[in-house]
């Protein structure tokens, strides 16, 4: 027996089951969509959960041949804060899962 009266068995029910939320919850954010902006709007970006860029849109104002290097800067932005938000996603979801303990390689 365990502290608390549980034995072995019932130790590892919880945790094969908080192992099928876990792979559900990864599975659910796999499939989600993040979108993020730069430039006021000017470049926007959609990436998966598995942080797959889906789409770049880019307002035609943002297009200047003679400044290639401020829409390649707005392009970079508008990636790294929707890789964030995915991240956070995933984090967030962990969290949720392990009562904020950090388990490595999770997620």
């Amino acid at each position: 027996m365990f502290p608390g009266g549980k034995n072995m068995k019932d130790l590892m029910k919880q945790a094969q089951k908080m192992q099928q939320e876990m792979v559900r919850q990864q599975e659910e954010l796999e499939n989600q969509t993040f979108e993020a902006t730069s430039g006021g709007g000017m470049v926007t970006v959609q990436i998966t959960g598995k942080f797959e860029v889906k789409s770049i849109k880019i307002d035609p104002q943002a297009v200047d041949p003679e400044d290639v290097e401020m829409l390649e800067d707005l392009i970079v932005a508008a990636l790294q804060e929707a890789f964030k938000k995915a991240s956070e996603a995933s984090s967030d979801a962990m969290g949720k899962l392990t009562g904020g303990l950090k388990i490595p390689g999770m997620f």
